[in-house]
Order: C-alpha cells, then sequence, then structure tokens
C-alpha cells in the first residue's frame, strides 16, 4: 500500500507490516518517518537492529543473512537498509524479492530510498515488496506550501503565530525544513507567549547565528574558497551541529547535479533555480563542477556522515571542510 507520511501513525497504530519502504530527498520528514516505525517496532517487542548501508559494491548476500540470524537475547529484529541511489541491480533486486518471499512478524524490513521515478515505482522488487508492505512517499515542501507547513509545526509545539510571523520565517530558511524546525524548537524554549507576533519572530531570526549554512553554501558556490571556510568555521564556533552543515552541503550537491542534468536537456535556468539571485551561483558552480566531481563529492559526503555516525576513524569537521574546499573549486588541503 502506498500511504503519505500524515497517514503512517495512523496506520502504525493499527499494526506493523513487514516492510516499510520510505523514499523521498528531504532529509528531516524521511528521519521522522524512520522514527515513527522504529518506535512502533520497539513497542511491539522488534528490540535488535542491524544496519546496512548497500552502496557500490555491496553483498547483497548480508541482507539474507542477516534475516536469518538474530541474537541469543532477541525474538524480533528491525533490518535497516539504506540504498543511497535507489537502484539495488540485478543482485539487490533478486535479494529483495527472496526477502520478500520469506519475510515474517519476527522480521521489519525498513527500506530507505531516495525520491523513486515511475520507473522504479514499476520495477519488479518494488512491486515484490509494497504488496508485504507500505511505502511513504515524502514528497519536499515548495515555497507555497511552506507557511501551512511551518503553521502546522508551530501548533505541533504548542505555539500559534500571526500570519506575518510564518512568512517571516518562510523567508528566512528558504526551503530547509531541517532550519524551520530548529528555530521553532528555539522559540518554544524561549518564548513566554504562545502567539508568536511578526516583532518577535524578526527578533528571533535577526538573533540566529552570525554564521548560517545557507551563507556557507552560497560562498561555496561562487568559488570564494576562503570565505566559505571562514564561514564554516564559524559554524563550528557558534555550536552548530555537523549533521546539519552536512546535511546543507550534500542536499546541495545533489541539487547540482539533478539541475545540470535538466540544463543540458534544454530547460532554462529560471524554472529550475527559482530565487533569482541564487541563479548566477548554481550556474558559475556547475561551470567548473562536472557531473563526475559532484557524484565524488557525494561519497565523500557519505563517508563524512559514516564519521558522524561513528563508523570511520575520522573528525567529521575534517570531512566538512574538504567538501567545502572541493565544492568551492578548490582541491583539500
Amino acid at each position: 500500500m502506498r500511504i503519505n507520511p500524515g497517514q503512517l501513525q495512523q496506520n502504525l497504530n493499527k499494526g506493523l507490516t513487514p516492510i516499510y519502504i520510505v523514499s523521498g530527498d528531504e532529509p528531516l520528514l524521511v528521519q521522522e518517518c524512520c522514527d515513527s516505525i522504529r518506535a512502533a517496532a520497539r513497542k511491539q517487542g522488534f528490540s535488535e537492529r542491524e544496519l546496512l548501508h548497500a552502496e557500490h559494491n555491496f553483498d547483497w548476500g548480508l541482507l539474507l543473512a542477516s534475516a536469518g540470524s538474530l541474537s541469543l537475547f532477541a525474538e524480533k529484529k528491525i533490518i535497516e537498509l539504506r540504498l543511497p541511489s535507489g537502484k539495488p541491480g540485478d543482485k539487490g533486486s533478486k535479494a529483495l524479492q527472496e526477502f520478500a518471499a520469506v519475510s515474517d512478524g519476527d522480521l521489519l524490513l525498513l527500506l530507505v530510498l531516495p525520491r523513486l521515478d515511475r520507473s522504479q515505482l514499476n520495477s519488479k522488487w518494488i512491486k515484490s515488496l509494497e504488496p508485504k508492505g507500505a511505502l511513504i512517499q515524502v514528497w519536499p515542501v515548495d515555497a507555497r506550501e511552506m507557511p501551512r507547513w511551518i503553521h502546522q509545526r508551530l501548533r505541533a509545539a504548542g505555539l500559534d503565530a500571526e500570519p506575518e510571523a510564518i512568512q517571516i520565517l518562510a523567508e528566512r530558511v528558504e526551503g530547509n525544513l531541517l532550519a524551520a524546525s530548529q528555530e521553532i524548537e528555539k522559540l518554544k524554549l524561549l518564548n513566554t507567549d504562545n502567539l508568536i507576533t511578526a516583532e518577535v519572530m524578526s527578533d528571533a531570526v535577526a538573533s540566529s547565528a552570525r554564521y548560517d549554512v545557507f551563507g556557507l553554501i552560497d560562498r561555496a558556490l561562487a568559488g570564494d574558497a576562503e570565505a566559505a571556510i571562514k564561514t564554516l568555521h564559524g559554524l563550528r564556533a557558534e555550536g552548530v551541529e555537523a549533521p546539519v552543515v552536512l546535511w546543507a552541503i550534500a542536499r546541495e550537491i545533489r541539487s547540482l547535479l539533478e539541475i545540470g542534468g535538466k540544463l543540458d536537456q534544454g530547460q532554462p535556468i529560471a524554472r529550475l533555480v527559482r530565487i533569482q539571485k541564487r541563479q548566477p551561483l548554481v550556474q558559475a558552480a556547475l561551470a567548473r563542477l562536472r557531473p563526475r566531481q559532484l557524484e565524488g563529492l557525494l561519497l565523500r559526503a557519505r563517508a563524512v556522515d559514516s564519521a558522524i555516525k561513528g563508523g570511520r576513524d575520522q573528525d567529521p569537521w575534517t570531512g566538512l571542510l574538504e567538501l567545502t574546499l572541493n565544492l568551492s573549486g578548490r582541491r583539500s588541503v
């Protein structure tokens, strides 16, 4: 069955299915869907969790091996499989179909994918998994929907805001859901009145960190490596978390790949980049970074993500420094 994120909790309340597929390019919403699924599974006794990253040359036998092994102290198990490319290939497709055939109530597969296109949604492996579970498609929140989304998040946090205040925040975060969520959490902690006025919102936005991830990205796109690195150091000094910076950089790299492909097809930049002041920045970045280079940066971003999660013996901020330099058109030092 196919459901949207808003229907997920109601679906989970009715009982778990053996397979959940979460697909989308909005990290905050994808993460929240996964958190809800994990929480519901824990309540149902799924005490063991194994995380698999299906990247290049992944051994798909590990999936079936994981399905056949439980620890001595666990009766139920979550297998979380992250497939960054969204394309398992022939071996992966076969393994996923085999898993669907043997899945039962003691195993739960949480498959996390990027946004899938129509051909992927109609693939054999998706068709074999979907009847056994739920496919949650996470769609981006566009500029028109952003004020409504912010209002809903404010209400969920026990707050309300004047329409002008909501618009101020929507313009400030420029589509970054994670940044919007953080601003709302800050308002929840600092505000003594449940109604956020335009004046209060303006003051809250103005008191944000002197350095921000938006400035970092724009300086890197412009090729100003010195200013970008200064911004990165400022973000770290002001306590901004590494995952926030990584999310912004990785999202921009994926966006550049997508925009570059569509420009090659003849689509105009004005249609692909709605904010006019960012159009020359994107064009400058695409003029110096080839698709293969951008794909390499995505691989480095995944390595930084692994370092953040403790999977690599590397300082995440060193990885972020290298990514920032490379995005700016400079080689790592």
